[in-house]
């Protein structure tokens, strides 16, 4: 009884993990270090599975970010429709690669798996705005209208 009771307690913690840690990046915009273990200390659970959840999901970050994240999806369809073309284009506009943020902070650059965008393939996020259809002239377009 006592080891039902101990799983009942951990997997009701696993349950809130998920959901402390998106309050966190949507607090701070990011899961800190320090974040993390008072997460794990009130959930009882071992840092170790805190940072995991929180590096295995591409929507959370460890590190900060600018203002406005860009994803760029990489999967096979936006890869087959040009995504290079995306990256490339953002790279010209801002001057920053993926895994990068611009000098006044204002957008970090990633690459991501798939956002759901497949039929408006090449895409990405702007923060949690899907854009498809890119061409190099809107993605400029699209890239100034975030201030």
């Amino acid at each position: 009884m006592a080891k039902k009771k101990e799983h009942s307690k951990a997997g009701g913690a696993r349950e809130a993990l998920l959901s402390m840690i998106k309050e966190e990046q949507l607090n701070s915009g990011y899961v800190a270090d320090k974040a993390m273990a008072e997460i794990a200390r009130t959930l009882g659970l071992p840092v170790s599975d805190v940072y995991g959840v929180a590096t295995f999901y591409s929507f959370l970050s460890t590190t900060p970010t600018g203002k406005h994240v860009i994803r760029v999806c990489e999967s096979v369809p936006c890869c087959l429709r040009d995504a290079e073309m995306i990256i490339a284009q953002i790279r010209g506009e801002l001057g920053i690669a993926p895994g990068e943020t611009t000098s006044d902070g204002r957008f970090s650059l990633e690459l991501t798996n798939c956002i759901g965008a497949c039929d408006q393939a090449p895409a990405m996020l702007v923060d949690d705005e899907v854009h498809g259809g890119l061409t190099p002239e809107n993605i400029v377009e699209i890239l100034r209208s975030y201030d």
